[in-house]
């Protein structure tokens, strides 16, 4: 009798196939379910040059040395107002003129009498003159006994009369010429004149307008505001717990919201020797940076909000890391290119700014951090995956 083996055969086979299609059913599903590799921004740890640096707190603005904000140190209505705004004037230029008709008046009467008290001296001078030859004469005679001592007597006494009043006219003269200097100071406090070369930049009055100076204690616009552009300089905050390290003469990068991408070097020329307070929790020390190079403030306007970076020491050809990259307590997250996670790794620190940290040990040229590290799921043991090639991502100086 034969005995049918394929029943068996198939149940077993059947049974291979659920158990085969329930791995598969796991594994997809695993597969699917699984966490993804976080995308990441590598950086290799390598060597250049690392900068000390401290900066601004709040926005810096570009000075100008030189500006005026004038106005007439006397009161009075405007007659005459040749400027307008934007114009460049030069140095001595008039910017505006008060009525001054009636000093005008008094110069040309000043000078007058200048010339009549003149002409009164050189008519005593000469009448002194004659007098003294006179004197001198009789005197000769006087040793001959042809004349009198009566009349010699009165010959000196007449030439020394007329000498103190050759004296007396050429004083009245310097009177009547201090007096014309008197008037033209007064004529001269109702013009504005440029003390430098400048642009006008703000002009509060108008002709027929009575403007008066600031009474003491009170500031008031000023009638024309005049600014040099000749040089430029940069003040700006910066934190008090950094400014000792602050000393003139310093390099500074500066930067302008005006000019983004652009940089402009120069050097620290003062730094104030007081603490500002105007906000309790953020007490400044104001500093000055002036540009190393004259041909780049030519574009640059006064008023401009400017940033500056102090350089406090600079190393070159050191280990270093990006600043973005470190975490608190000086840790970075190096990438291992064999598991694809992260391992947290804390190194020593040198000098560091915004954009590298020196690596004084716990790191090796070479190894990759991560500096994508504000990325959600960033952490050690993080399974990652490189974004971008090191190539492309290295960035040396």
């Amino acid at each position: 009798m034969n005995v049918n083996t394929n029943p068996p055969r198939r149940k077993y086979w059947g049974v291979l196939a659920v158990i085969a299609l329930a791995v598969l059913v796991f594994i997809a599903v695993w597969y699917w379910s699984r966490p993804k590799p976080i995308p990441v921004v590598l950086q290799q740890v390598d060597t250049g040059r690392v900068e000390a640096s401290v900066a601004n707190t709040r926005a810096g603005t570009v000075e100008a040395c030189e500006r005026a904000q004038m106005a007439p140190p006397t009161g009075g209505q405007v007659a005459l107002l040749p400027v307008s705004k934007g114009q460049h004037v030069k140095k001595g230029e008039v910017l505006l003129s008060l009525w001054n008709d009636d000093l005008k008046a008094e110069v040309n009467l000043a000078k007058s009498e200048a010339g009549a008290a003149k002409a009164r001296e050189e008519e005593a001078c000469v009448l002194a003159d004659v007098a003294d030859r006179e004197a001198k004469r009789l005197l000769k005679l006087k040793r001959s006994a042809l004349v009198s001592e009566d009349r010699v007597d009165r010959a000196v006494t007449d030439a020394t009369a007329r000498a103190a009043a050759c004296r007396a006219a050429g004083a009245a003269t310097q009177v009547t010429i201090e007096r014309i200097s008197f008037t033209r100071a007064a004529l001269e406090r109702t013009i504005l004149r440029a003390p430098f070369d400048g642009i006008v930049a703000e002009i509060n009055a108008k002709v027929g307008e009575f403007v008066t100076p600031s009474p003491p204690g009170i500031a008031t616009l000023p009638a024309i505001d005049l600014i040099g552009r000749q040089c430029l300089y940069v003040t700006a905050p910066i934190d008090e717990v950094d400014a000792p390290a602050v000393r003139p003469g310093q390099s500074v990068r500066i930067t302008l919201d005006a000019f983004s991408g652009k940089h402009f070097e120069g050097r620290v020329r003062r730094v104030a020797p007081y603490v500002l307070d105007l906000e309790k929790q953020a007490r400044t020390v104001e500093v000055e940076a002036t540009f190393s190079d004259p041909n780049q403030m030519e574009n640059l306007l006064p008023g401009y909000s400017a940033d500056i970076e102090i350089i406090l020491d600079t190393r070159e050809g050191i280990l270093r890391v990006p600043t973005e990259a470190v975490l608190e307590g000086y840790r970075v997250l190096v990438y291992d290119p064999d598991s694809g996670t992260l391992d947290d790794r804390q190194f020593k620190p040198g000098l560091a700014n915004w954009k590298y940290t020196q690596v004084a040990s716990g790191l090796e040229s070479g190894e990759m951090i991560i500096v994508s590290v504000e990325r959600e799921g960033v952490e050690a043991g993080a399974h990652v995956v490189p974004e971008v090639s090191t190539e492309d991502n290295t960035r040396n100086q």
